[in-house]
């Protein structure tokens, strides 16, 4: 029988925490655990990278740099690099349930400061770190220069600094070794904490599924030292940028703002730059989904100018000759949206696990619908929800009578396909676990429940709004009282349903 596996999608950002936003501490370490008591095997988290404006972790001011937000102030504690009394006595959230990135921004990276400079840099392996990974020297002049011009996106700086070059790299370290060292200690410190995490995952029988963003911001270090891989005029202004066509759901599209790559230009380097950064995220991460996948056989393309997405167009990506020598990565890819012949022949050529979305299958009463658990293949990872979508929750409560008929409809049938128990008057609770258990149920490789599912929470625990800058967003949190009351009831259903769907945490 083929393995089949379960898990759990919780960015680190969600996780309970006394000092505002998870950590990859003490919470991180249960969190674990629970999945282990579970009989899941998978973690999935969302980006790592360092976030800027609007608090997306796919938007942000370096590919490589890691969100100093997440190292372990009580971690800091035992290293003797802060007191009790320095953490405590900020305060560092307004509710329990919601990261507040103002208070963050205002007071993480000077509890941070204070650290680094309790913090012995004559260290050994603090020197060989920087020795070996150039890329977070880059990651520390780039937040260095942000700091310089007053955290003005790069394209405000003043002219001096607007335009990479090795003389002005060489005048900032010099300039501000302290500061360049304290970015690189932020990654240092992180490196080590997560390396330390990702052992105990190990050691339960847990892998960590990370996520790619396809795209980086027009903000960020790329763009600024590494212009060649971008669609830019002389001014080093994007000439078009990444988005989505208007649909039923959004009359003008969607505008994201990413700069486009110059696929010309990656092609001609052998896709280097790409290899490496999907190289150096296989070095974190067991699994790795990729963002977007569809951009890869075709992108929308709209004129940087314009305020909507209405006027782009559909442009021939690199396909398969990007991912040909890497048809054996533990990849997952994104391959949801607008779907054509090019990229079925794409997607198939890789034979990468696609994504199925349970939540879809409930707009028609068809049973041959490819959302349905019940035609699930084995070479998808299935979902109850994903961080950008209501949770299922919300779903169920927001159905307008007539939907809710269709939708309870289509969900006995499906129970019945899978000898689930279903009764009539079920409560939105219990039809939101129904259709949790439905996942797990079906044949695909691996069954993902977004944690907010699991414990039934509805508006309040979406995740993410796309194309908006809603300050609800990437901001929800499970509170440590929710989850230490419901963690053992549910991890014993969780468990039940695994042994009884044959899906294997060994």
């Amino acid at each position: 029988m083929k393995l089949r596996e379960s898990g759990i999608l919780l960015h680190i950002s969600s996780l309970p925490s006394k000092y505002g936003i998870g950590s990859l501490g003490k919470e991180a370490y249960d969190f674990i655990d629970f999945l282990n008591e579970s009989g899941c095997s998978i973690w999935q988290i969302l980006p790592l990278n360092v976030t800027s404006f609007g608090d997306s972790p796919y938007q942000s001011p370096s590919n490589n740099g890691l969100n100093y937000y997440f190292i372990d102030l009580e971690t800091l504690i035992k290293k003797g690099l802060l007191t009790k009394e320095e953490v405590e006595s900020v305060t560092w959230f307004e509710t329990e349930d919601r990261v507040n990135y103002g208070i963050l921004f205002d007071n993480r990276l000077k509890i941070l400061h204070k650290a680094f400079n309790r913090f012995d840099k004559a260290r050994e392996d603090f020197k060989e770190f920087i020795i070996n990974n150039p890329i977070y020297k880059d990651f520390a002049l780039f937040m260095v220069l942000k700091d310089i011009n007053h955290l003005k996106p790069r394209y405000q700086w003043e002219d001096k600094y607007k335009s990479y070059s090795l003389d002005l790299e060489k005048e900032i370290i010099k300039s501000y070794k302290d500061e360049i060292l304290f970015y690189i200690w932020t990654q240092y410190e992180f490196l080590n904490e997560y390396k330390e995490l990702k052992a105990y995952a190990k050691k339960k029988n847990v892998k960590i599924m990370g996520d790619l963003p396809i795209y980086v911001a027009y903000d960020s270090l790329e763009v600024w030292k590494y212009p060649s891989l971008f669609e830019l005029d002389s001014a080093r202004y994007p000439v078009n940028v990444a988005g989505c066509p208007p649909d039923i759901f959004s009359e003008d599209g969607q505008l994201w703002g990413n700069p486009l790559y110059n696929w010309v230009y990656h092609k001609e380097t052998n896709y280097k730059w790409r290899n490496e950064r999907i190289n150096y995220c296989l070095k974190l991460f067991d699994y790795l989904r990729i963002d977007h996948f569809r951009g890869f056989s075709g992108y929308y393309s709209i004129p940087f100018k314009d305020t909507t997405a209405r006027n782009g167009k559909w442009v021939k990506g690199p396909g398969f000759d990007l991912f040909k020598d890497k048809l054996d990565y533990p990849i997952i890819a994104e391959d949801l949206g607008m779907i054509d012949d090019d990229f079925i022949k794409f997607f198939n050529d890789c034979g990468y696990p696609g994504m199925k979305i349970v939540t879809q299958c409930f707009d028609n009463d068809d049973k041959k619908n490819i959302w349905r658990p019940s035609n699930y293949t084995y070479n998808y990872f299935s979902y109850s929800g994903t961080h950008d979508s209501q949770t299922t929750r919300q779903y169920i409560d927001e159905l307008s009578k007539e939907n809710k008929k269709l939708f309870l409809k289509v969900l006995e049938e499906e129970c019945k396909t899978f000898r689930i128990p279903f009764v009539k008057d079920l409560t939105n609770e219990e039809l939101t676990l129904k259709i949790c258990e439905l996942n797990i149920a079906s044949a695909s490789k691996a069954a993902i429940l977004p944690l907010q599912d699991l414990f039934t929470i509805g508006k309040e625990g979406r995740m993410n709004y796309p194309s908006s800058l809603s300050t609800a967003n990437w901001s929800w949190r499970i509170s440590k009282k929710l989850f230490d009351k419901k963690k053992k009831e549910l991890a014993q259903m969780l468990l039940r349903w695994n042994d009884n769907y044959q899906r294997s945490s060994d």
